[in-house]
């Protein structure tokens, strides 16, 4: 149970967090992943910390291992002509490659578009920037934080319209990722049918703006702009975080049958002045907020959560990341895996989000992925990989060092 990419060959000259959370998706569904990084610090990630785990041989990042398991790692200086050449093998023989290089970095390194597809005709190229390859402000580099700001992200978040706020994670760098893996696996399906690969590109901006929906076309289509509004809907009421007893919970009323439920499970009237319809509720959402808090007041979160339960209104708590991964819902849906670092020694790290199931005369049978290999010590595979890459092609690959890459990353 290898998973479906198994056999596919990804080159992975990424670094940061947007290339590298979209090379270790491919490598979660079974990929072999290669990970080229510069010789000495590799990738940046790898120095982002605190914290970090100290090791007999150092410290490792848990920032870097959030984005790199199931890789291996060779470093590579491509201003070395000795270096350009093992990079070189690797693209004859990749599937894919992934790069967030500056837009024009790579080529000036001698490993344009066009020279790579002509190493390879089928190699599939990821290439993901901050804004853009082209377009007048395509040459800036790309930062999450700047990017959740330029995309309008930041604008929708937060307690109010003077309150701008990120998302608590680099999202636009995490979207862009997804994105990207997403396709650079249509590519592959379609040099099935063509024999060739071709480019994709997605960036930061592009991620996020992607990402708008019903907020996005408020505005294109109606002309509204939103803005930040705290922890609820904009057009769903009540829909949000509500104070109680010692706590909080969330609730979700999507359906007037869902309003009504809940009305008849705390003694309301679901056809008050201004609150009959969705509409009217949204248009006074602060004094539908004011009910139902002035209603859970003497409620405590245990005990209101479970009165929502039992009347079938979807609701939930804030929970920690400390309870999240001590779940056992989250651990049921293999959302922590464990796997033994070899400087390390054993690390729990986030699961893959994805289940492969194959139907059977018994049911289904599940196929995803269970072994899991660490994210990998700087260079640890290079000597191995170079002795392959020495040997004609077709040889077998093996089971899973060394020079720097221009500074032009964009994510």
């Amino acid at each position: 149970m290898t998973g479906p990419l198994d056999g596919v060959l990804v080159v992975d000259l990424t670094r940061a967090l947007a290339g590298p959370h979209a090379g270790m998706m491919l490598g979660d569904l079974g990929a072999r992943v290669i990970k080229v990084e510069s010789p000495g610090a590799g990738d940046d990630s790898r120095g982002w910390g605190p914290p970090f785990v100290e090791t007999d041989s150092g410290r490792e990042s848990t920032y870097f291992f959030s984005a790199n398991r199931n890789k291996e790692s060779i470093t590579l200086d491509l201003k070395d002509d000795a270096d350009k050449a093992v990079l070189t093998e690797l693209v004859r023989r990749a599937d894919v490659l992934l790069e967030n290089f500056r837009p024009g970095t790579l080529a000036r390194l001698g490993f344009g578009t066009d020279v790579l597809a002509e190493l390879n005709p089928r190699l599939v190229q990821l290439s993901i920037s901050g804004f853009g390859h082209d377009g007048p402000e395509g040459q800036r580099a790309g930062y999450d934080q700047i990017a959740q700001g330029e995309a309008g992200l930041m604008s929708l978040t937060g307690s109010g319209p003077d309150d701008p706020q990120k998302v608590g994670v680099p999202i636009g760098d995490l979207l862009a990722g997804m994105y990207g893996a997403y396709g650079v696996l249509a590519a592959l399906l379609e040099r099935e049918r063509t024999g060739h690969g071709q480019v994709v590109r997605t960036s930061l901006l592009a991620a996020v703006v992607g990402v708008h929906a019903f907020q996005g076309t408020a505005y294109t289509v109606a002309g509204k702009v939103n803005r930040g509004q705290g922890n609820h809907h904009p057009s769903i009421a009540p829909y949000g975080l509500f104070r109680c007893a010692g706590g909080s919970v969330q609730l979700s009323c999507g359906s007037e049958g869902l309003w009504k439920r809940l009305c008849t499970a705390f003694g309301l009237d679901p056809a008050a002045e201004g609150m009959a319809t969705n509409g009217e509720r949204v248009e006074h959402r602060d004094q539908v907020i004011e009910l139902l808090e002035r209603t859970f007041a003497d409620i405590p979160a245990a005990d209101l959560l479970a009165r929502l339960d039992a009347a079938g209104v979807p609701a939930g708590k804030v929970r920690t990341l400390d309870e999240v991964y001590a779940w056992e819902q989250t651990l049921s849906q293999g959302l922590a895996i464990t796997v033994d670092h070899p400087t390390a020694g054993e690390l729990t790290l986030p699961g893959p989000p994805l289940r492969f199931f194959a139907p059977g005369p018994d049911g289904e049978v599940e196929t995803t992925r269970r072994e899991h290999t660490p994210p990998p010590v700087l260079g640890a595979d290079g000597d191995a990989l170079r002795a392959w890459l020495s040997k004609p092609d077709g040889v077998p690959q093996p089971e899973g060092e060394d020079g720097d890459v221009e500074d032009g990353h964009a994510t």
